[in-house]
């Protein structure tokens, strides 16, 4: 609680300054999120449930009270004959008989060797491992969507940008056209197609809007804070490739669910348990009817020996199943993940290398842009033409801008299954 507190605080002064935002303040907020307390909450069950089972290995100590009746006397404690034999001989001694007595004591039992308990240990300490694991992806797959948000409303202010560029050229463009249309060089058709071009600028924008909306959204919800503009990341590491952390979850579960069978042959085993009862009792004789005040107290060790309990078998065929279907789904889950990575890696590497080819083509087509504006001036080109020259431009920066975003989007996808440190790799 102490370690939150202090995160909360750390990140509070950031959450007044918009341009102090950061990734690193994104992840802090991420972990003092409701998001991240429920998985806390599992695995704080979790930890109960490992400290459940070992408790079974302590004694169990009760105290009683108790009024017994009966038609006829009887004792309230074991009397040895020797001692009868006086009782019976001196009818003025109380003897410890009566129809109506008041109990009072304390018992206690406590396993000396029954296998089961330990097994059942091991069983919770195994689901808690697999809770513990479980919550460490779950964190990744978070924080993995809050870079591949925060990409993406980066990609989204990127072609906002480009689009601003583009409408103030068009603008420049359009005065022209004006002026040829009202000199007669050209149609008043020309006018109209940069003016609709000029209009689409406008419709893409509304549609960018609703996309940056939704980013903001992503990351709000797992945050609980509403990001102005998008925060600038800075790749540092990239994924570690090796076994399929994404999976030790579920591997965990299986390995405990087979200690669960282990745990139900194991009750048909032999146990030894050691109790323990201490009684006092207080009765009028039936002799004499004088107050009696007796106590009671014994030890012993019981072994216990099943010899038929047919819902054991029961239960240990029912856990077999579960271990078969738990296991038929791990398998399909690492086949799935293997193709998966697989092919997340071959196209980073694509997109590694598309990267700089758009970058070198954006360069090339800003330059015949610039030399299709002369051409349009000097009337040695169409209206239409000269806008293919825009669109073109503007397309290639799109698709920079989209795969940057994908590529974000595709080392989070393997930093997850690799179960790699996201805060090592994005800055």
């Amino acid at each position: 609680m102490i370690k939150k507190i202090l995160i909360l605080l750390s990140i509070l002064p950031m959450f007044s300054v918009a341009q102090q935002n950061s990734m690193q303040v994104l992840f802090d907020s991420l972990k003092v999120n409701p998001q991240y307390k429920s998985n806390e909450i599992i695995l704080e069950k979790a930890l109960l449930n490992k400290s459940l089972a070992s408790s079974m290995l302590f004694p169990k100590i009760d105290a009683f009270g108790k009024y017994d009746y009966a038609n006829a006397p009887v004792g309230m404690i074991p009397i040895a004959p020797n001692e009868m034999i006086g009782m019976v001989q001196d009818p003025s001694i109380a003897q410890p008989f009566s129809q109506n007595i008041f109990r009072m004591g304390v018992g206690f039992s406590m396993p000396i060797f029954v296998k089961s308990i330990f097994t059942m240990a091991e069983k919770a300490k195994m689901m808690y491992q697999s809770a513990e694991i479980k919550a460490d992806i779950d964190l990744l797959k978070n924080e993995a969507i809050i870079v591949s948000s925060n990409a993406n409303l980066t990609y989204i202010e990127s072609l906002d940008k480009a689009l601003d560029k583009k409408s103030k050229s068009l603008k420049t463009v359009k005065e022209i056209v004006e002026i040829k249309v009202k000199n007669g060089r050209v149609p008043e058709s020309a006018l109209l197609k940069i003016k609709n071009s000029i209009n689409n600028i406008d419709l893409m924008r509304a549609q960018i809007e609703m996309n940056r909306t939704k980013a903001i959204s992503s990351i709000q919800t797992l945050t609980g804070l509403k990001l102005d503009s998008a925060v600038t990341m800075v790749q540092t590491n990239t994924y570690t490739s090796g076994e399929l952390k994404v999976l030790e979850p579920m591997q965990k579960k299986i390995e405990a669910t087979k200690l669960g069978v282990r745990a139900e042959k194991e009750k048909l085993y032999p146990s030894l348990v050691l109790n323990g009862n201490y009684s006092h009792s207080y009765a009028n004789s039936y002799n004499n009817a004088t107050g009696v005040n007796t106590d009671f107290a014994t030890v012993g060790v019981t072994l216990k020996i099943p010899l038929y309990e047919r819902d054991l078998y029961k239960k240990m065929k029912l856990e077999k199943i579960n271990v078969a279907e738990q296991q038929n789904e791990l398998d399909r889950m690492r086949m799935e993940f293997t193709a998966q990575a697989s092919q997340l890696e071959n196209s980073l590497e694509i997109i590694i290398k598309s990267e700089e080819l758009y970058k070198q083509s954006i360069l090339d087509k800003e330059e015949l842009l610039n030399i299709a504006k002369v051409g349009y001036k000097s009337d040695r080109m169409s209206i239409e033409d000269y806008l293919k020259y825009e669109d073109d431009l503007l397309l290639e920066k799109s698709n920079l801008y989209k795969i940057q975003a994908q590529k974000w989007a595709i080392l989070m996808k393997l930093a997850v299954i690799y179960g790699n440190n996201i805060e090592e790799i994005v800055k």
